[in-house]
């Protein structure tokens, strides 16, 4: 299987097993991706973690030769299929973590940046060399990137389709961590800084953020009001404030 789907305690994780490719995006994987997202959607996951098998690479990218002698009709339908898979993991009712091993160029890069976090070993590069091609980044690169490293970074990056090293995504804001030793045990320990908190608040707290990108200030804070007040009358939130005050951990039952 291309694409493994396993459990590390209350954590899912997902696992593109292409090592021979790089990991690279084939159609079918893609397709495979969707269906995982699905499935992870549906267990009682705390957060979903994403990888590449092996050591070189979390992603290399779209499989070029599938690319090639295309019509315009299957390339426009594949990259919107494309662009449905990664925006289902943004709607995940669990954050997600991309732990980028090695390379993670082109749609793999898109993918890691679908994700709610990510988090590198010291060896991984990171870009998205479409132009060199003749194309652009076509699986929402062109959109996420600027919302991850401002307008200026992202356009150098995907107009010159220079690589990025991992200290170098890691000041810029493109990864938000980076680790060493085992990527998988380190991509659990950075899930479990937030994996204990209420899933339907940390949800809110995720569209809250994710909509200040699109919306004018005004607006923005009128959403932050609505997904303020929906947190108040969880049960969580009278359990958070109750064990503040009674100086205890709370329990969070995401009720």
């Amino acid at each position: 299987m291309t694409i493994e789907l396993t459990r590390i305690d209350e954590f899912a994780l997902i696992t593109l097993n292409r090592p021979e490719a790089l990991n690279a995006l084939s159609f079918g994987l893609i397709d495979e991706l969707g269906r995982a997202f699905d499935e992870a959607a549906a267990t009682d996951a705390r957060a979903l973690l994403i990888t590449g098998a092996g050591t070189k690479a979390f992603c290399a990218g779209a499989d070029i030769k599938e690319l090639m002698g295309r019509s315009l009709q299957d390339q426009k339908r594949r990259t919107e299929s494309g662009q449905a898979t990664f925006a289902k993991l943004e709607r995940l009712p669990m954050p997600s973590v991309a732990i980028v091993n090695g390379y993670a160029f082109g749609g793999g890069l898109e993918l890691a940046l679908a994700c709610t976090f990510r988090v590198a070993t010291r060896n991984a590069k990171l870009g998205l060399p479409e132009i060199k091609l003749g194309l652009i980044p076509g699986y929402g690169g062109t959109q996420r990137l600027p919302r991850a490293v401002g307008e200026a970074r992202a356009m150098e990056m995907i107009l010159t389709g220079r690589t990025v090293d991992a200290e170098e995504a890691h000041r810029i804001g493109l990864v938000h961590r980076l680790v060493d030793g085992d990527a998988v045990a380190a991509g659990v320990a950075y899930a479990r800084e937030f994996s204990g908190y209420s899933l339907p608040v940390l949800g809110f707290a995720r569209e809250a953020v994710s909509r200040a990108l699109a919306t004018p200030l005004a607006e923005g804070l009128k959403i932050e009001t609505d997904l303020a007040t929906l947190a108040f009358q969880t049960r969580d939130a009278a359990e958070g404030m109750a064990a503040f005050a009674a100086k205890r951990k709370a329990r969070f039952e995401d009720q």
